[in-house]
Formats: C-alpha cells, sequence, structure tokens
C-alpha cells in the first residue's frame, strides 16, 4: 500500500501509514506541524497511537503544508490521507481542523473526505510531464509495508447510490485486472480478537456477512455464521411481492446519561489492546497463582551496599533497586528450571520451549498498561541487565515504547509493590508462561534465629498457565525466588 499520492497542482498527500500486525486504524495524538509551515524529508509531523504503542512518523517529502486533514484525537482508518503538502510551494494553505476531538461530533471528521470528493476535479497534468520517480514509502517503527489495499467494502446487502456514468466506467475498470478478469476479493476486515474467534470456531471470515461500520465484521457476526439457520416456510399466501420495498429499520436511540454524575471515557489505542488481550488470556490459559512471603532483609541490605560503592560492582551510573536483584533472581530460577519457559501453540498443539528469556516488565503509563520486554535477559550481566531496566523504564515514561519493545516475552515481573499491596493474582500476558508479581517491602515482625525482629518481609506471587506448568514445576521456581532473595549470595553459587 502507497503512503503518498500526488496530484497535478502539486499537492502530495500523505496517508496513515500500514501498521501491520491486524490493525486497521491509528489515532492522531499531536500535530507537530500547522499549514503553511515548510516540512523537509524525514521531518516528524506528528505523532499517532496504534493499539501497540505511540509512534512519531516522518513526512517522506519537501514542501509546504497545505491542509491538516483530521485534528488531534481523532481516531483515522489506515490509507486515509492526513495531510497535504504542496511541493511546489506555491498553493494557499487550506484552514486546519483545530476542533478539539471532545467537542466535534464523529459524524464530522467522517464526512469531511466526502466533501472534498465531491469538489470539482483539479487540472489534468500535462501530456509531456514526465512521470516522476516513486519516492520511498515510509512505515511506522518496527513494521512492514503492506501491499493489500486499505479499501473499505461496502457492507453486503446494502445497495450502493446511484454513480455518474463516468464514475461507473472506473469503478468497474478498477475491479478488473489488465487482462479483464476480475481481481481477487478484497481481505475481510475484521478486528484481532474476532479474527481470534474465527479461527477458533472454525468460521471462514470471507462468508460472513459484516454488520460493523464500513464493513467491519463483529463479533456477533462471527457467532451469526455458526448457529444453524432457521427453515424458512413460505407460501403464496405469505410471500412478500418482488417489488415490495425492503423494510427500513429505524436507527437505534442515542445513549443518553447524566454528564454532571457520569464520565464516559472512549476505550481506544493501548488500553483497548490491553483489554482484549487480557479478557483473551484469562479465558484461553487455564491460571494457577502461588504464593510465598519471604524475608529480603539481606536483599536489601545488599542493595543498599551496592549504591554505596557501585564501583565495586561495575554499577556506577547505573539505577540501582530491588526490583533489579528480583529481576536476576527470577532469571537463575528459570535458568534451574528452563520448562517453566515455553508457549502454547494451540494450532499444532505443541508445547514450545523457549531457550531465551524475553523478560517482560509490566509498566503503568498515562496510555495504559504497557509490558515491553528486556530481549535475551538470560545471556546478560547484572550492570547489563540494570542498564536494560532503566532504559525500558525511561522509554516507557516517556511513551515512546516500540511495538517491537512489546512483542516476544517469555515471562514478566509486574511491581505492585509501588503502589503500597501486598501482592496480587496477576494475569498473564498473552502467550507467556507466567508473571511474577512482587508486594510492598515492609517492616514486620519475622521470627529470625529464634527470636521476633523486626525484617523486611514481601510476598511473592507466581501465575503460570497450568497446561505448561504443573504445580511441581510452578512451586520449585518459586521457592527459587524466594530463596535467593533470602539468601542473595546464592546468585553466586546457583548463578
Amino acid at each position: 500500500m502507497t503512503t503518498m499520492t500526488e496530484t497535478a497542482s502539486g499537492l502530495r498527500e500523505f496517508k496513515m501509514p500500514d501498521v501491520g500486525e491486524g490493525l486497521t486504524e491509528a489515532e492522531i495524538l499531536k500535530w507537530y506541524v500547522k499549514a503553511g509551515d515548510t516540512v523537509t524529508d524525514g521531518q516528524v509531523v506528528c505523532e499517532v497511537e496504534t493499539a501497540k504503542a505511540a509512534v512519531e512518523l516522518p513526512i517522506p517529502f519537501d514542501g509546504v503544508v497545505h491542509e491538516l486533514r483530521f485534528p488531534e484525537g481523532t481516531t483515522v482508518d489506515v490509507g486515509q490521507v492526513i495531510i497535504a503538502v504542496d511541493v511546489n510551494g506555491g498553493a494557499a494553505p487550506v484552514a486546519e481542523a483545530q476542533a478539539p476531538a471532545a467537542s466535534a461530533p464523529a459524524a464530522s471528521a467522517e464526512a469531511a473526505p466526502a466533501e472534498r470528493a465531491e469538489a470539482p476535479p483539479e487540472k489534468p497534468a500535462a501530456s509531456d510531464e514526465k512521470p516522476k520517480p516513486a519516492g520511498r514509502t515510509p512505515v511506522l517503527v518496527g513494521y512492514g509495508v503492506s501491499e493489500s489495499s486499505t479499501k473499505r467494502r461496502p457492507r453486503r446487502g446494502v445497495p450502493a447510490q446511484q454513480p455518474e456514468a463516468a464514475a461507473a466506467k472506473v469503478a468497474v475498470q478498477s475491479e478488473l485486472n489488465g487482462h479483464g478478469h476480475a481481481a481477487p476479493a478484497a481481505r475481510p476486515l475484521a478486528k484481532p480478537p474476532v479474527r481470534k474467534l474465527a479461527k477458533d470456531l472454525g468460521v471462514d471470515l470471507a462468508t460472513v456477512t459484516p454488520s460493523g461500520p464500513d464493513g467491519i465484521i463483529t463479533r456477533e457476526d462471527v457467532h451469526a455464521a455458526v448457529a444453524p439457520a432457521a427453515p424458512v416456510q413460505e407460501t403464496p399466501a405469505t410471500a412478500a411481492p418482488a417489488s415490495a420495498p425492503a423494510p427500513v429499520r429505524a436507527p437505534a436511540p442515542a445513549a443518553t446519561y447524566d454528564g454532571a454524575r457520569e464520565t464516559r471515557i472512549p476505550v481506544k489505542g493501548v488500553r483497548k489492546a490491553t483489554a482484549a488481550a487480557m479478557v483473551g488470556s484469562a479465558f484461553t490459559a487455564p491460571h494457577v497463582t502461588e504464593f510465598v512471603t519471604v524475608d529480603v532483609t539481606r536483599t536489601m541490605k545488599l542493595v543498599e551496599e551496592i549504591k554505596r560503592a557501585p564501583d565495586t560492582y561495575g554499577l556506577q551510573g547505573l539505577r540501582v533497586n530491588p526490583l533489579l536483584l528480583i529481576a536476576k533472581a527470577l532469571l537463575v530460577a528459570i535458568k534451574r528450571h528452563p520448562e517453566v519457559n515455553a508457549s502454547w501453540d494451540e494450532a499444532n498443539q505443541e508445547i514450545v520451549q523457549k531457550h531465551y528469556v524475553n523478560l517482560g516488565i509490566a509498566a503503568a503509563t498515562p496510555r495504559g498498561l504497557i509490558v515491553p520486554n528486556i530481549k535475551d535477559a538470560h545471556a546478560k550481566t547484572l550492570p547489563q541487565l540494570a542498564e536494560s531496566l532503566g532504559e525500558l523504564v525511561a522509554t516507557a515514561r516517556d511513551g515512546k515504547t516500540s511495538p517491537a519493545a512489546m512483542q516476544g516475552g517469555t515471562v514478566t515481573i509486574t511491581n505492585v509493590g509501588v503502589f503500597g499491596v501486598d501482592t496480587g493474582t496477576p494475569i498473564l500476558n498473552p502467550g507467556e508462561s507466567a508473571i511474577l508479581a512482587v508486594g510492598s517491602i515492609k517492616l514486620q515482625p519475622w521470627v529470625h534465629k529464634g527470636k521476633v525482629k523486626p525484617r523486611q518481609v514481601t510476598t511473592l506471587a507466581l501465575s503460570f498457565d497450568h497446561r505448561l506448568v504443573d504445580g511441581e514445576l510452578g512451586s520449585k521456581v518459586l521457592a527459587d525466588v524466594a530463596a535467593i532473595l533470602e539468601q542473595p549470595k546464592r546468585l553466586i553459587t546457583w548463578g
């Protein structure tokens, strides 16, 4: 799919890039340019948020911004034009869409492209104009370019409006390839959770009649496709005349609520993707959670010792905290019990043993919960692990985590103790085998060497996929993590 087009007047249009991974839309978070600004090839013009992450988009050519097609806060389909640039630098800029998303009706954003489509056609280019070489095709970081069309196919069963004769001719030609044969059918439009549901139910999406906006297949459509059709008995007396018009369905009443007593927040972007992933994980993988309360006084003393003399441990200039040693303890426990580091292949009915650990760290951000992971964490030394943790946390806080950083995780740590809670029963990150929750570390009365003393104590909770990890294996992994945190010298003997 090309991400830019050019008109005869010198305007080049930049489209929302193909984000891949089955994603079909992105929200414009912030514009960095306005109409009349000069832009250069590679300059970042806006920031968008997909269901994976926030990503900055660079413009692929030089020129003057002619028009911004959508205001900030608008969710735009992949393939829609979002900015027009005059590469000749002579066209007068058009007033930008500055209305905030909260006050602008959704219909206005959708109507804008239709109104532009009714405008008089541009003056055709001179016949002797040489075709311009194809420019580079920009894509989001971490994604490739899809060759399939992003044009929405019409909803089945709804007659299209009668086009003009010339438009009808163009439409017919566009549906035929160079040999006069019909082009292949477009890929059915559906969100990733709907595709997963269809796969689980054995439904071919190409056979499903969509009912969602712009021809998108919904979960209800998939369920309807597998439901047995009721037999239709029609008699001459009850049969409807062929000329009878189809019944008109009354529009559903708009939802009403008390704005003074309620606030409604649209679920989209990272929050929407996280919600779908957690529901899928909770009802796909059989979760088991085990708990252990452990005295981590020696680990906390080691953390303080490293902070006082970081050069001794090769950790100068690096962030040192309990999470660093907890992460190292989990990696050592996985090394001692590698069977815990696996995934379930539903299609092939196989357990996939991982010989690497991509360690996920759950991070709460203003856009929602994300779980970036440290690639090949098992092979990192303590200083390297500290450096990777610092970079991961800083990037997540800035909202710059790339989609690639959140893919391929094998196990995860979630530190709920920073919120002052003792522990929890964490839900697995989809596709992973285990997740370790770390509770708050605080002074508690503890029997130490036969006497009750105040000690630094925490509670660990390990959730695991019971298809992959049985109770014995899960218990051994959790017990090893606890043993290392109780006696951190075991990092030397076990690691």
